[in-house]
């Protein structure tokens, strides 16, 4: 957590929570903390500049989230995501992907789909050159501008969790180069559909996308990160 430097002139108490939130959050994502950890509230407070109090505030958010577990008179552990867990929010992804692309049927502008078309030319050249750092990083972008093409900021909200919450398995599921390629190719597939405007296609196909991507976890054993 080193360099980390959180604005300490914001005053508003929950916006500050957000960003401690954030923060501790993406930390237990990337695997900063173990599971079983405990998360003491001084130790962060010093580490991100901040007193206790937003710290105790994120970690009850953090545990709605299943993330965290407070234990009374012993502290806050981190539970992370269990394998099971990688399943499920797989199939929960399944499902709201493909609403988020058959809503971008009827919502997405002409700067969206010129930004996605954009992305999966430029992710079929990089695959083409092996450039796996790359590939990541605009599959992440893929999602994203999907996201912003659904125009729901409900959708939009929860997807982007969902996203966070397995990016630790997704980078390692994208390093390797034959599911980078299928992946290229499913996109574009998805990106066709939504610009011939074919919302039933277009759903179904963003929901295998994503069972797609959960099957090659599971052939390949790529999901034991949530397993240690």
């Amino acid at each position: 957590m080193a360099g980390f430097d959180l604005a300490r002139e914001v005053s508003d108490k929950y916006s500050l929570r957000g960003m401690v939130f954030t923060k501790i959050r993406e930390d237990i994502l990337n695997g900063v903390y173990k599971e079983h950890e405990e998360l003491k509230e001084a130790k962060i407070g010093k580490e991100l500049g901040v007193s206790r109090t937003p710290v105790r505030e994120a970690l009850r958010q953090l545990e709605l989230e299943g993330l965290v577990q407070i234990i009374p008179n012993r502290g806050a552990f981190v539970t992370g995501i269990s394998a099971k867990d990688v399943q499920d929010i797989y199939m929960i992804r399944a499902r709201l992907e493909g609403l988020c692309a058959r809503w971008a049927c009827e919502f997405i502008t002409k700067e969206q789909m010129e930004a996605i078309e954009e992305n999966v030319y430029l992710a079929e050249f990089h695959s083409g050159k092996g450039h796996m750092e790359q590939l990541a990083e605009l599959d992440n972008q893929f999602h994203h501008i999907l996201y912003e093409a659904c125009n729901s900021k409900f959708l939009k909200h929860q997807l982007l969790d969902y996203h966070e919450y397995l990016l630790r398995v997704r980078r390692k599921a994208l390093g390797t180069q034959t599911r980078a390629t299928v992946s290229i190719k499913e996109h574009r597939a998805i990106m066709e559909a939504i610009r011939a405007g074919n919302a039933n296609l277009a759903e179904r196909l963003a929901s295998e996308h994503m069972t797609n991507a959960y099957e090659n976890l599971v052939q390949n054993g790529l999901y034991d990160v949530y397993k240690k």
